[in-house]
């Protein structure tokens, strides 16, 4: 059957074409609507609730979202957003196994929630739970994104609002005790002075000459990785024992104070517009062989930071002291990196309960 108008007046136009009932909707002041169904029952309840929101004037129109797949979202999330960001290797990585995933096949509209959490399903798998809300919250923002900066009608409600992403309990408490801490500093001075093959196809060409410096700098600084192999010699004032670290991570430039012994280590580089030249690889790949050689476990170079903030607290300076020279920008952000242990307290707790009983 063709063409059949369901009833007098009526702005729903219902009919049959290949096996399915199209349901087309015209009202002046809205869009055209129109929609196939397999059956006539459902075709009718459409097209009267679209009658209906119209008459109330409470007519939404996303036939851009219904028209638009997760996966065109993504990639321009990527190729306008991403580009911009500091960590945009990675998100550009995970960016990429999304639009490949056939959960990107959806449209907007069609996105729901039991999708999210069946695509977190596989990546719990494989993947941490740190790691598998990082794909959960991408999803998240570039809908918002698509909602609020690109102009495409969206249901007021994200679809991942109705995820409960991971509970994350990797939490990390690793500091260095001094034994280590001395034990790591002997390790990489033996980096340093290994032999060095000169073959121009030796894997040992590149080996670093200055990894105990660039430890030494990271615990006495709190520095991340990233800025210490962006620091240039012109960031340093020798004469006011000062530097800066630029392009950081929260994207504000950082000025610290320099202790007398960090100085003489920047002291030793008087060459070149980078103080230590490498790379993050070598740097990473040659950290790892100094950890093993010096028997220390689940220690990564990030560490330090924490190794740093913790040192910095427990000698008695203030949160708000430590957060200017880590670049933190409040305390929930700090926290994360200061691993204080009972043990660490003894001392403390002893000289309150000494006050107190002069008190008394």
């Amino acid at each position: 059957m063709y063409g059949i108008l369901e009833r007098e007046n009526a702005m729903a136009y219902i009919r049959k074409k290949r096996g399915k009932w199209v349901v087309e909707i015209q009202k002046r002041g809205y869009p055209r609507v129109s929609k196939s169904f397999v059956d006539i029952k459902t075709a009718r309840k459409f097209g009267r609730e679209i009658e209906s929101q119209m008459e109330r004037n409470v007519f939404e129109d996303y036939s851009g979202a219904r028209g638009t797949s997760l996966r065109e979202v993504l990639i321009r999330y990527r190729d306008e957003k991403t580009v911009n960001k500091k960590s945009v290797k990675e998100e550009t990585n995970t960016i990429n196994y999304l639009i490949n995933h056939k959960i990107a096949l959806n449209s907007l509209m069609t996105l729901k929630s039991h999708h999210i959490h069946k695509l977190m399903r596989e990546l719990s798998v494989s993947r941490k739970p740190s790691t598998v809300n990082k794909y959960v919250q991408l999803i998240c923002h570039s809908w918002r994104v698509a909602k609020r900066e690109w102009g495409i009608n969206l249901p007021s409600q994200n679809p991942c609002d109705f995820v409960t992403k991971y509970k994350v309990r990797d939490a990390r408490d690793r500091v260095l005790d001094i034994d280590e801490y001395q034990r790591l500093l002997q390790s990489c001075e033996e980096q340093d002075n290994a032999p060095k093959t000169v073959g121009e196809n030796s894997p040992n060409k590149q080996r670093l000459r200055f990894l105990k410096d660039i430890v030494m700098f990271a615990y006495q600084t709190g520095a991340r990785q990233g800025e210490i192999l962006k620091l240039k010699r012109s960031h340093i004032n020798f004469e006011k024992r000062m530097c800066t670290f630029y392009d950081t991570k929260n994207e504000e430039d950082r000025t610290i104070p320099l202790a007398d012994a960090t100085l003489e280590i920047l002291k030793k580089y008087r060459f070149g517009p980078y103080v230590f030249n490498t790379n993050d690889s070598r740097l990473r790949k040659w950290f790892r062989r100094a950890t093993k050689d010096a028997m220390i476990d689940n220690f990564r170079f990030h560490d330090l930071r924490a190794c740093f903030c913790t040192n910095a607290l427990l000698s008695g300076m203030s949160i708000a002291e430590v957060s200017a020279l880590s670049g933190h920008k409040d305390w929930s952000q700090l926290k994360r990196y200061t691993r204080i242990k009972p043990e660490d307290l003894l001392v403390k707790i002893n000289n309150v309960i000494r006050l107190n009983k002069a008190v008394s």
